[in-house]
Protein backbone atom coordinates (compact mmCIF):
# COMPACT_ATOMS: atom_id res chain seq x y z
CA UNK A 1 0.00 0.00 0.00
CA UNK A 2 1.46 3.37 -0.98
CA UNK A 3 1.73 6.32 1.39
CA UNK A 4 -1.25 8.19 -0.07
CA UNK A 5 -3.52 5.16 0.21
CA UNK A 6 -2.36 4.48 3.77
CA UNK A 7 -3.09 8.08 4.77
CA UNK A 8 -6.54 7.89 3.19
CA UNK A 9 -7.41 4.67 5.05
CA UNK A 10 -6.15 6.16 8.33
CA UNK A 11 -8.29 9.27 7.88
CA UNK A 12 -11.44 7.28 7.24
CA UNK A 13 -10.74 5.08 10.26
CA UNK A 14 -10.44 8.21 12.37
CA UNK A 15 -13.63 9.52 10.76
CA UNK A 16 -15.45 6.31 11.73
CA UNK A 17 -14.49 6.79 15.41
CA UNK A 18 -15.62 10.44 15.33
CA UNK A 19 -18.87 9.47 13.59
CA UNK A 20 -19.65 6.95 16.34
CA UNK A 21 -19.17 9.68 18.96
CA UNK A 22 -21.48 11.99 17.00
CA UNK A 23 -24.07 9.25 16.56
CA UNK A 24 -24.19 8.61 20.32
CA UNK A 25 -24.94 12.25 21.11
CA UNK A 26 -27.70 12.48 18.48
CA UNK A 27 -29.34 9.20 19.53
CA UNK A 28 -29.47 10.41 23.13
CA UNK A 29 -31.60 13.39 22.11
CA UNK A 30 -34.52 11.03 21.37
CA UNK A 31 -33.81 7.62 22.89
CA UNK A 32 -35.18 8.62 26.27
CA UNK A 33 -38.50 9.99 24.94
CA UNK A 34 -40.29 6.68 24.54
CA UNK A 35 -39.03 5.48 27.94
CA UNK A 36 -40.38 8.49 29.87
CA UNK A 37 -43.63 6.85 31.10
CA UNK A 38 -41.69 3.83 32.41
CA UNK A 39 -39.00 6.02 34.02
CA UNK A 40 -41.70 8.16 35.63
CA UNK A 41 -43.34 5.11 37.23
CA UNK A 42 -40.13 3.40 38.38
CA UNK A 43 -38.50 6.50 39.91
CA UNK A 44 -41.73 8.11 41.12
CA UNK A 45 -41.39 11.31 39.11
CA UNK A 46 -43.99 14.02 39.52
CA UNK A 47 -45.70 15.04 36.28
CA UNK A 48 -43.99 18.44 36.30
CA UNK A 49 -40.51 17.00 36.88
CA UNK A 50 -40.63 14.26 34.24
CA UNK A 51 -40.00 16.70 31.37
CA UNK A 52 -36.62 17.51 32.94
CA UNK A 53 -35.26 14.12 31.88
CA UNK A 54 -35.38 15.56 28.34
CA UNK A 55 -34.94 19.25 29.13
CA UNK A 56 -31.80 18.82 31.28
CA UNK A 57 -29.98 17.23 28.35
CA UNK A 58 -31.19 19.80 25.82
CA UNK A 59 -30.38 22.68 28.18
CA UNK A 60 -26.70 21.91 28.74
CA UNK A 61 -26.26 20.60 25.19
CA UNK A 62 -27.50 23.82 23.61
CA UNK A 63 -25.98 26.10 26.22
CA UNK A 64 -22.38 24.89 26.11
CA UNK A 65 -21.85 24.12 22.40
CA UNK A 66 -20.23 27.46 21.62
CA UNK A 67 -17.92 27.34 24.63
CA UNK A 68 -17.05 23.71 23.87
CA UNK A 69 -16.13 24.57 20.30
CA UNK A 70 -13.83 27.41 21.28
CA UNK A 71 -12.19 25.35 24.01
CA UNK A 72 -11.36 22.73 21.36
CA UNK A 73 -9.63 25.36 19.21
CA UNK A 74 -7.51 26.62 22.10
CA UNK A 75 -6.74 23.46 24.07
CA UNK A 76 -6.55 20.74 21.43
CA UNK A 77 -9.52 19.22 19.63
CA UNK A 78 -8.80 15.55 20.28
CA UNK A 79 -8.00 16.26 23.92
CA UNK A 80 -11.23 18.19 24.46
CA UNK A 81 -13.27 15.61 22.52
CA UNK A 82 -11.92 12.82 24.73
CA UNK A 83 -12.68 14.80 27.89
CA UNK A 84 -16.24 15.35 26.68
CA UNK A 85 -16.61 11.71 25.65
CA UNK A 86 -15.35 10.54 29.05
CA UNK A 87 -17.86 12.82 30.79
CA UNK A 88 -20.69 11.64 28.51
CA UNK A 89 -19.83 7.95 29.10
CA UNK A 90 -19.55 8.33 32.87
CA UNK A 91 -22.82 10.29 33.04
CA UNK A 92 -24.55 7.61 30.94
CA UNK A 93 -23.44 4.95 33.42
CA UNK A 94 -24.64 7.13 36.29
CA UNK A 95 -28.02 7.67 34.61
CA UNK A 96 -28.50 3.93 34.26
CA UNK A 97 -27.70 3.43 37.94
CA UNK A 98 -30.00 6.27 39.08
CA UNK A 99 -32.48 5.40 41.83
CA UNK A 100 -34.01 8.84 42.29
CA UNK A 101 -35.48 11.49 40.02
CA UNK A 102 -33.01 14.21 41.07
CA UNK A 103 -29.95 12.07 40.40
CA UNK A 104 -31.20 11.03 36.95
CA UNK A 105 -31.86 14.66 36.00
CA UNK A 106 -28.36 15.63 37.16
CA UNK A 107 -26.80 12.83 35.08
CA UNK A 108 -28.81 13.89 32.03
CA UNK A 109 -27.46 17.41 32.45
CA UNK A 110 -23.90 16.07 32.57
CA UNK A 111 -24.61 13.96 29.48
CA UNK A 112 -25.67 17.10 27.64
CA UNK A 113 -22.53 18.93 28.77
CA UNK A 114 -20.37 16.05 27.53
CA UNK A 115 -22.19 16.03 24.20
CA UNK A 116 -21.72 19.80 23.85
CA UNK A 117 -17.96 19.30 24.22
CA UNK A 118 -17.75 16.24 21.95
CA UNK A 119 -19.77 17.43 18.98
CA UNK A 120 -17.99 20.66 17.89
CA UNK A 121 -14.57 19.16 18.63
CA UNK A 122 -15.31 16.05 16.54
CA UNK A 123 -16.73 18.06 13.62
CA UNK A 124 -13.77 20.46 13.59
CA UNK A 125 -11.35 17.48 13.52
CA UNK A 126 -13.25 16.16 10.49
CA UNK A 127 -12.98 19.59 8.88
CA UNK A 128 -9.22 19.68 9.37
CA UNK A 129 -8.62 16.07 8.29
CA UNK A 130 -10.20 16.61 4.86
CA UNK A 131 -9.30 19.34 2.40
CA UNK A 132 -11.98 21.85 1.45
CA UNK A 133 -13.89 20.81 -1.66
CA UNK A 134 -15.01 17.39 -2.89
CA UNK A 135 -13.08 15.45 -0.25
CA UNK A 136 -14.54 17.33 2.71
CA UNK A 137 -17.99 17.43 1.13
CA UNK A 138 -17.97 13.64 0.88
CA UNK A 139 -17.12 13.32 4.57
CA UNK A 140 -19.73 15.88 5.59
CA UNK A 141 -22.29 14.12 3.39
CA UNK A 142 -21.79 10.94 5.40
CA UNK A 143 -21.81 12.99 8.62
CA UNK A 144 -25.15 14.57 7.69
CA UNK A 145 -26.64 11.18 6.82
CA UNK A 146 -25.60 9.82 10.22
CA UNK A 147 -27.27 12.76 11.93
CA UNK A 148 -30.49 12.24 9.97
CA UNK A 149 -30.59 8.57 10.96
CA UNK A 150 -29.63 9.08 14.61
CA UNK A 151 -32.89 10.57 15.86
CA UNK A 152 -35.01 7.78 14.40
CA UNK A 153 -32.64 5.07 15.63
CA UNK A 154 -33.01 6.63 19.07
CA UNK A 155 -36.80 6.29 18.97
CA UNK A 156 -36.70 2.68 17.78
CA UNK A 157 -33.88 1.61 20.10
CA UNK A 158 -35.54 3.30 23.07
CA UNK A 159 -38.78 1.44 22.40
CA UNK A 160 -37.13 -1.95 21.95
CA UNK A 161 -34.74 -1.70 24.90
CA UNK A 162 -37.36 -0.33 27.31
CA UNK A 163 -39.85 -3.04 26.36
CA UNK A 164 -37.58 -6.08 26.33
CA UNK A 165 -34.61 -5.28 28.59
CA UNK A 166 -35.30 -2.32 30.86
CA UNK A 167 -35.12 1.47 30.72
CA UNK A 168 -31.69 1.53 32.42
CA UNK A 169 -30.10 -0.05 29.37
CA UNK A 170 -30.87 2.90 27.12
CA UNK A 171 -28.09 4.56 29.14
CA UNK A 172 -25.92 1.49 29.79
CA UNK A 173 -25.57 0.99 26.02
CA UNK A 174 -23.40 4.11 25.85
CA UNK A 175 -20.83 2.82 28.34
CA UNK A 176 -19.06 0.09 26.31
CA UNK A 177 -19.35 2.12 23.10
CA UNK A 178 -17.90 5.18 24.81
CA UNK A 179 -15.00 3.25 26.38
CA UNK A 180 -14.16 1.63 23.03
CA UNK A 181 -14.27 5.01 21.28
CA UNK A 182 -11.96 6.53 23.91
CA UNK A 183 -9.40 3.76 23.47
CA UNK A 184 -9.52 4.00 19.68
CA UNK A 185 -9.49 7.81 19.57
CA UNK A 186 -6.15 8.01 21.36
CA UNK A 187 -4.58 5.70 18.78
CA UNK A 188 -6.38 6.65 15.57
CA UNK A 189 -7.71 10.21 15.75
CA UNK A 190 -5.04 12.86 15.06
CA UNK A 191 -4.58 15.76 17.43
CA UNK A 192 -5.66 19.08 15.98
CA UNK A 193 -4.67 22.29 17.69
CA UNK A 194 -3.25 25.72 17.05
CA UNK A 195 0.53 25.59 17.41
CA UNK A 196 2.58 28.69 18.09
CA UNK A 197 -0.48 30.68 19.16
CA UNK A 198 -0.76 32.18 22.60
CA UNK A 199 -3.76 30.75 24.47
CA UNK A 200 -5.74 33.73 25.60
CA UNK A 201 -9.14 33.27 27.19
CA UNK A 202 -12.21 35.48 27.28
CA UNK A 203 -13.87 34.78 30.67
CA UNK A 204 -16.46 37.57 30.35
CA UNK A 205 -17.47 36.35 26.92
CA UNK A 206 -17.66 32.74 28.10
CA UNK A 207 -19.85 33.57 31.11
CA UNK A 208 -22.19 35.92 29.22
CA UNK A 209 -22.79 33.72 26.17
CA UNK A 210 -23.17 30.48 28.16
CA UNK A 211 -25.49 32.15 30.66
CA UNK A 212 -27.48 33.77 27.87
CA UNK A 213 -27.87 30.52 25.93
CA UNK A 214 -28.81 28.55 29.05
CA UNK A 215 -31.47 31.12 29.96
CA UNK A 216 -32.79 31.15 26.38
CA UNK A 217 -33.04 27.35 26.03
CA UNK A 218 -34.62 27.05 29.48
CA UNK A 219 -37.17 29.78 28.76
CA UNK A 220 -38.16 28.26 25.43
CA UNK A 221 -38.37 24.71 26.79
CA UNK A 222 -40.34 25.78 29.87
CA UNK A 223 -42.72 28.17 28.09
CA UNK A 224 -45.06 25.38 27.01
CA UNK A 225 -45.56 24.44 30.68
CA UNK A 226 -45.88 27.86 32.34
CA UNK A 227 -47.00 30.02 29.39
CA UNK A 228 -45.23 32.49 27.14
CA UNK A 229 -46.60 35.47 29.05
CA UNK A 230 -45.74 34.18 32.53
CA UNK A 231 -43.37 36.20 34.69
CA UNK A 232 -40.82 33.37 34.65
CA UNK A 233 -40.72 33.11 30.86
CA UNK A 234 -40.58 36.88 30.34
CA UNK A 235 -37.89 37.24 33.01
CA UNK A 236 -35.73 34.48 31.53
CA UNK A 237 -36.08 35.82 28.00
CA UNK A 238 -35.17 39.32 29.23
CA UNK A 239 -32.15 38.00 31.13
CA UNK A 240 -31.07 36.06 28.04
CA UNK A 241 -31.36 39.15 25.85
CA UNK A 242 -29.28 41.23 28.29
CA UNK A 243 -26.57 38.57 28.60
CA UNK A 244 -26.33 37.99 24.84
CA UNK A 245 -26.21 41.73 24.17
CA UNK A 246 -23.44 42.03 26.76
CA UNK A 247 -21.63 39.17 25.00
CA UNK A 248 -21.68 41.04 21.69
CA UNK A 249 -20.34 44.18 23.36
CA UNK A 250 -17.56 42.21 25.05
CA UNK A 251 -16.62 40.42 21.82
CA UNK A 252 -16.30 43.69 19.93
CA UNK A 253 -13.84 45.09 22.49
CA UNK A 254 -11.64 42.35 23.94
CA UNK A 255 -8.28 41.51 22.40
CA UNK A 256 -8.91 37.74 22.16
CA UNK A 257 -12.69 37.22 21.86
CA UNK A 258 -14.39 33.87 22.44
CA UNK A 259 -16.32 34.40 19.19
CA UNK A 260 -14.58 36.80 16.81
CA UNK A 261 -17.42 38.65 15.08
CA UNK A 262 -15.41 38.64 11.84
CA UNK A 263 -16.63 35.08 11.31
CA UNK A 264 -20.01 36.47 10.25
CA UNK A 265 -18.38 38.44 7.43
CA UNK A 266 -18.19 35.16 5.53
CA UNK A 267 -21.50 34.86 3.77
CA UNK A 268 -21.43 31.07 3.78
CA UNK A 269 -21.19 31.06 7.59
CA UNK A 270 -23.87 33.74 8.07
CA UNK A 271 -26.31 32.13 5.65
CA UNK A 272 -25.72 28.58 6.91
CA UNK A 273 -26.36 29.59 10.51
CA UNK A 274 -29.49 31.58 9.62
CA UNK A 275 -30.90 28.71 7.59
CA UNK A 276 -29.75 26.21 10.24
CA UNK A 277 -31.86 28.05 12.82
CA UNK A 278 -34.93 27.79 10.56
CA UNK A 279 -34.13 24.18 9.68
CA UNK A 280 -34.09 23.24 13.37
CA UNK A 281 -37.33 25.12 14.00
CA UNK A 282 -39.20 23.50 11.12
CA UNK A 283 -37.82 19.96 10.95
CA UNK A 284 -37.64 19.18 14.68
CA UNK A 285 -41.04 20.80 15.19
CA UNK A 286 -42.40 18.57 12.43
CA UNK A 287 -40.97 15.43 14.07
CA UNK A 288 -42.42 16.48 17.43
CA UNK A 289 -45.92 17.18 16.12
CA UNK A 290 -45.93 14.17 13.79
CA UNK A 291 -45.02 11.89 16.67
CA UNK A 292 -47.87 13.25 18.80
CA UNK A 293 -50.35 12.83 15.92
CA UNK A 294 -49.38 9.20 15.38
CA UNK A 295 -49.54 8.32 19.07
CA UNK A 296 -52.48 10.41 20.29
CA UNK A 297 -54.74 10.29 17.23
CA UNK A 298 -53.78 7.15 15.30
CA UNK A 299 -52.96 5.13 18.42
CA UNK A 300 -49.44 4.08 17.35
CA UNK A 301 -47.12 2.58 19.94
CA UNK A 302 -43.72 4.16 20.55
CA UNK A 303 -42.07 1.42 18.50
CA UNK A 304 -44.53 1.81 15.60
CA UNK A 305 -43.89 5.55 15.64
CA UNK A 306 -40.13 5.07 15.42
CA UNK A 307 -40.49 2.62 12.53
CA UNK A 308 -42.78 5.09 10.70
CA UNK A 309 -40.09 7.80 10.94
CA UNK A 310 -37.67 5.48 9.14
CA UNK A 311 -39.33 6.65 5.92
CA UNK A 312 -37.86 10.10 6.56
CA UNK A 313 -34.46 9.02 7.88
CA UNK A 314 -33.75 6.40 5.22
CA UNK A 315 -34.74 8.83 2.46
CA UNK A 316 -32.27 11.37 3.87
CA UNK A 317 -29.57 8.73 4.13
CA UNK A 318 -30.18 7.48 0.57
CA UNK A 319 -29.87 11.00 -0.89
CA UNK A 320 -26.91 12.14 1.22
CA UNK A 321 -24.38 11.21 -1.49
CA UNK A 322 -26.29 13.07 -4.18
CA UNK A 323 -26.57 16.12 -1.93
CA UNK A 324 -22.83 16.41 -1.32
CA UNK A 325 -22.11 15.89 -5.03
CA UNK A 326 -24.51 18.71 -5.94
CA UNK A 327 -22.87 21.01 -3.41
CA UNK A 328 -19.46 20.20 -4.87
CA UNK A 329 -20.68 20.80 -8.41
CA UNK A 330 -22.84 23.93 -8.04
CA UNK A 331 -22.29 25.27 -4.43
CA UNK A 332 -24.19 25.09 -1.15
CA UNK A 333 -26.78 27.84 -1.65
CA UNK A 334 -29.06 26.38 -4.35
CA UNK A 335 -28.98 22.92 -2.73
CA UNK A 336 -29.82 24.45 0.64
CA UNK A 337 -32.75 26.34 -0.90
CA UNK A 338 -34.02 23.15 -2.57
CA UNK A 339 -33.84 21.27 0.71
CA UNK A 340 -35.74 23.88 2.69
CA UNK A 341 -38.39 24.11 -0.05
CA UNK A 342 -38.86 20.33 0.10
CA UNK A 343 -39.09 20.34 3.89
CA UNK A 344 -41.64 23.16 3.76
CA UNK A 345 -43.63 21.38 1.06
CA UNK A 346 -43.61 18.06 2.91
CA UNK A 347 -44.77 19.65 6.16
CA UNK A 348 -47.52 21.64 4.42
CA UNK A 349 -48.68 18.41 2.76
CA UNK A 350 -49.02 16.98 6.29
CA UNK A 351 -51.57 19.69 7.17
CA UNK A 352 -54.11 17.51 5.37
CA UNK A 353 -53.86 14.60 7.83
CA UNK A 354 -57.35 13.33 8.81
CA UNK A 355 -58.72 12.05 12.08
CA UNK A 356 -58.86 8.46 10.80
CA UNK A 357 -55.63 8.49 8.87
CA UNK A 358 -53.38 5.66 7.69
CA UNK A 359 -49.63 5.75 7.23
CA UNK A 360 -49.46 5.08 3.48
CA UNK A 361 -52.44 7.27 2.65
CA UNK A 362 -51.76 10.20 4.98
CA UNK A 363 -48.14 10.28 6.14
CA UNK A 364 -45.84 8.43 3.74
CA UNK A 365 -45.83 11.20 1.13
CA UNK A 366 -45.01 14.03 3.55
CA UNK A 367 -42.39 11.87 5.28
CA UNK A 368 -40.58 10.97 2.05
CA UNK A 369 -40.61 14.58 0.78
CA UNK A 370 -39.40 16.00 4.12
CA UNK A 371 -36.74 13.28 4.26
CA UNK A 372 -35.45 14.33 0.85
CA UNK A 373 -35.44 17.91 2.07
CA UNK A 374 -33.40 16.85 5.09
CA UNK A 375 -30.65 15.46 2.84
CA UNK A 376 -30.59 18.61 0.72
CA UNK A 377 -30.52 20.96 3.73
CA UNK A 378 -28.57 19.40 6.63
CA UNK A 379 -25.60 18.55 4.41
CA UNK A 380 -25.21 21.88 2.51
CA UNK A 381 -25.73 23.76 5.78
CA UNK A 382 -22.89 21.74 7.37
CA UNK A 383 -20.66 22.32 4.37
CA UNK A 384 -21.56 26.00 3.98
CA UNK A 385 -21.12 26.69 7.69
CA UNK A 386 -17.50 25.50 7.52
CA UNK A 387 -16.53 26.82 4.07
CA UNK A 388 -13.76 29.38 4.12
CA UNK A 389 -13.28 29.05 7.89
CA UNK A 390 -9.63 29.16 8.99
CA UNK A 391 -8.22 26.30 11.05
CA UNK A 392 -7.99 28.55 14.11
CA UNK A 393 -11.79 28.97 14.10
CA UNK A 394 -12.84 25.41 13.16
CA UNK A 395 -14.19 24.50 16.61
CA UNK A 396 -15.94 27.85 16.95
CA UNK A 397 -17.65 27.48 13.57
CA UNK A 398 -18.73 23.91 14.40
CA UNK A 399 -20.12 24.94 17.78
CA UNK A 400 -21.90 27.94 16.28
CA UNK A 401 -23.54 25.84 13.57
CA UNK A 402 -24.83 23.25 16.02
CA UNK A 403 -25.98 25.95 18.44
CA UNK A 404 -28.11 27.52 15.69
CA UNK A 405 -29.79 24.20 14.91
CA UNK A 406 -30.37 23.29 18.56
CA UNK A 407 -31.85 26.70 19.39
CA UNK A 408 -34.02 26.50 16.30
CA UNK A 409 -35.22 23.05 17.35
CA UNK A 410 -36.08 24.18 20.87
CA UNK A 411 -37.92 27.22 19.56
CA UNK A 412 -39.77 25.27 16.86
CA UNK A 413 -40.97 22.59 19.27
CA UNK A 414 -42.11 25.22 21.79
CA UNK A 415 -44.00 27.25 19.18
CA UNK A 416 -45.58 24.18 17.56
CA UNK A 417 -46.73 22.75 20.90
CA UNK A 418 -48.17 26.12 21.95
CA UNK A 419 -50.09 26.50 18.68
CA UNK A 420 -51.40 22.92 18.85
CA UNK A 421 -52.49 23.26 22.49
CA UNK A 422 -54.19 26.62 21.92
CA UNK A 423 -56.18 25.42 18.91
CA UNK A 424 -57.04 22.16 20.68
CA UNK A 425 -58.64 24.11 23.53
CA UNK A 426 -60.58 26.29 21.08
CA UNK A 427 -61.98 23.27 19.23
CA UNK A 428 -62.73 21.37 22.44
CA UNK A 429 -64.69 24.31 23.85
CA UNK A 430 -66.58 24.45 20.56
CA UNK A 431 -67.80 20.87 21.08
CA UNK A 432 -65.44 18.91 18.78
CA UNK A 433 -64.59 15.34 19.72
CA UNK A 434 -61.19 14.82 21.34
CA UNK A 435 -59.63 13.15 18.30
CA UNK A 436 -60.95 15.86 15.97
CA UNK A 437 -59.74 18.62 18.29
CA UNK A 438 -56.29 17.03 18.55
CA UNK A 439 -56.06 16.65 14.78
CA UNK A 440 -57.11 20.27 14.24
CA UNK A 441 -54.44 21.46 16.67
CA UNK A 442 -51.76 19.38 14.99
CA UNK A 443 -52.79 20.66 11.55
CA UNK A 444 -52.28 24.25 12.69
CA UNK A 445 -48.91 23.32 14.15
CA UNK A 446 -47.91 21.79 10.80
CA UNK A 447 -48.86 25.04 9.05
CA UNK A 448 -46.53 26.96 11.39
CA UNK A 449 -43.62 24.51 10.94
CA UNK A 450 -44.02 24.61 7.16
CA UNK A 451 -44.01 28.41 7.17
CA UNK A 452 -40.81 28.45 9.26
CA UNK A 453 -39.11 26.24 6.66
CA UNK A 454 -40.16 28.44 3.76
CA UNK A 455 -38.81 31.53 5.57
CA UNK A 456 -35.35 30.18 4.75
CA UNK A 457 -35.79 31.08 1.08
CA UNK A 458 -36.18 34.88 1.44
CA UNK A 459 -33.75 34.88 4.38
CA UNK A 460 -31.02 33.36 2.23
CA UNK A 461 -31.77 35.76 -0.63
CA UNK A 462 -31.53 38.78 1.68
CA UNK A 463 -28.20 37.61 3.12
CA UNK A 464 -26.79 37.12 -0.36
CA UNK A 465 -27.90 40.53 -1.57
CA UNK A 466 -26.42 42.24 1.46
CA UNK A 467 -23.13 40.39 1.16
CA UNK A 468 -22.89 41.30 -2.52
CA UNK A 469 -23.58 44.94 -1.79
CA UNK A 470 -20.88 44.91 0.89
CA UNK A 471 -18.40 43.30 -1.45
CA UNK A 472 -19.11 45.84 -4.17
CA UNK A 473 -18.39 48.64 -1.71
CA UNK A 474 -15.09 46.94 -0.90
CA UNK A 475 -15.79 46.52 2.80
CA UNK A 476 -15.44 42.73 2.72
CA UNK A 477 -13.27 40.83 0.24
CA UNK A 478 -15.19 38.41 -1.95
CA UNK A 479 -14.80 34.74 -1.11
CA UNK A 480 -14.11 32.53 -4.06
CA UNK A 481 -14.56 29.22 -2.31
CA UNK A 482 -18.00 27.81 -1.48
CA UNK A 483 -20.08 30.80 -2.59
CA UNK A 484 -23.78 30.35 -2.15
CA UNK A 485 -24.88 31.54 -5.56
Amino acid sequence: MNTASSTEVHRWRAFAVLAVCYFMTIVDLTIVNVALPTIGRKLHFSESNLQWVVTAYALTFGGFLLLGGRAADLLGRRRIMMIGLGLFTAASLGAGLANSDGFLIAMRGLQGLGAAVVLPAALSIVMNMFSEGAERNKALGVWGGIGALGATVGLITGGLVTRYVGWQYIFFLNAPIGVAALLLARRIVPESRLFGVRRRFDPLGAVSVTGGLLALVYAISDATQVGWSSARTVGLLSASAVLLAAFLVVESRVEAPLMPLRIFRMRTVAAANAVGLLLGGSFFGFVFVGTLYMQQVLGYSALQTGVAWLATSLTSLALAGLSQKLVTRISAGPVMALGMALIGGGILWATQVPVHGHFWASLAGPFFVAGAGGAFSFIPISIGGLTGVAERDAGLASGLLNTSQQLGGALGVAIASTVAATHLKTLAVGGDATSAALTGGFQWAFWVCGAIALLALPATAVLLRRSRATEIEGAVPALEVGELD
